[in-house]
């Protein structure tokens, strides 16, 4: 598998399940809405999955049969990184979406969310927006930490998938701008998108 092809694009298969994964800010939930638009295929916000209304998480079994279940599915869109269930969400994937941008573009990612929802929950778009310092060290040194044990699960659960490393809003909007010339059939519908990643 190769992690830093050129100009990623799917292949001539049609994707069905598609994983995506990446720090907190990368735009994980706007670019699972839009092609869940685009390709026609069912979005799960792994948030939603994972915290109720009051922010309780749900406990780490129940949370991981809840991903098999839904990764048993003949077609769906998953976004969320939980690493410790990961190996679930990659085993199953035909596409694996890895949003690896750099920390000072996912921190601006998470100040305009704080700014178009003000906080809290909001089921319509999946985003789950709080923001603590713990989350916020988190996303700074996302690539010195995560990055590398994200790299490894790829490496070893999803040998079978396509992976695509996006490194940049721009890189993520032009490849999606690719996507209907790719899939000249999918129907564009699904969960309502939240328009364009930044640039």
């Amino acid at each position: 598998m190769n992690f830093d092809a050129g100009k990623p694009r799917l292949t001539s298969r049609n994707p069905r399940r598609i994983a995506i994964i990446g720090c907190g800010g990368s735009g994980k939930t706007v670019l699972a809405n839009r092609l869940g638009a685009t390709l026609n295929l069912p979005v799960t916000h792994l948030d939603a999955l994972y915290y109720d209304d009051t922010w309780t998480p749900t406990p780490q079994e129940e949370f991981a049969q809840r991903q098999r279940s839904l990764v048993a599915g003949e077609s769906w869109i998953i976004d969320g990184n939980y690493a410790s269930t990961l190996p679930i969400r990659l085993a199953a994937a035909d596409t694996v979406l890895f949003l690896d941008l750099p920390p000072v573009t996912c921190l601006w990612g998470i100040a305009t969310r704080r700014l178009r929802h003000r906080g809290g929950q909001h089921a319509r778009t999946g985003a789950y927006d709080r923001i603590t310092w713990d989350f916020i060290r988190y996303v700074y040194r996302y690539r010195q930490t995560m990055a590398p044990r994200v790299r490894g699960l790829i490496a070893e659960h999803a040998g079978h998938a396509t992976v695509l490393v996006l490194r940049s809003r721009r890189a993520i909007n032009r490849w999606h701008a690719d996507l209907p010339a790719q899939q000249p059939n999918s129907p564009h519908r699904g969960s309502p998108p939240e328009g364009p990643a930044p640039e």
